[in-house]
């Protein structure tokens, strides 16, 4: 399995993608084919945590009045699966890894994983 998890209308997330070669994987807009129950769990065997899934930048979180610190696990795969905002992105995930989201250090792990150069 080699699939990304991306938002089109997102500038970051098209031009970490752009940087690799992703012919043979499979690319998800999420807001056009939210992500599954399935594909959720899937994440988290991986990451054992659905909080580090979850954006904290989403405009949801204004909107709803969350109060993100009083959330828990429960609440965060909830909040995952109801509105595709919440996931924090890009995801990259292949059978034994799982790369997410854009801070630095994802997307030189990325980089690593795809053997590309790293730029300036």
């Amino acid at each position: 399995m080699k699939k990304v998890f991306y938002l089109n209308t997102c500038g970051t997330c098209k031009k970490i993608l752009a940087e690799f070669d992703l012919t043979d994987w499979e690319l998800r807009e999420i807001k056009k084919e939210p992500i599954t129950k399935e594909e959720l769990a899937e994440m988290y065997k991986k990451t054992k945590s659905y909080e580090a899934l979850f954006s904290k930048k989403s405009t949801q979180i204004k909107l709803r009045e969350l109060d993100v610190k009083s959330l828990d696990e429960k609440d965060f795969q909830k909040l995952l699966l109801e509105h595709y905002t919440f996931l924090k992105r890009p995801v990259f995930i292949t059978d034994k890894e799982i790369f997410i989201g854009n801070d630095k250090k994802n997307v030189e792990a990325l980089r690593l994983f795809f053997g590309v150069e790293v730029k300036d």
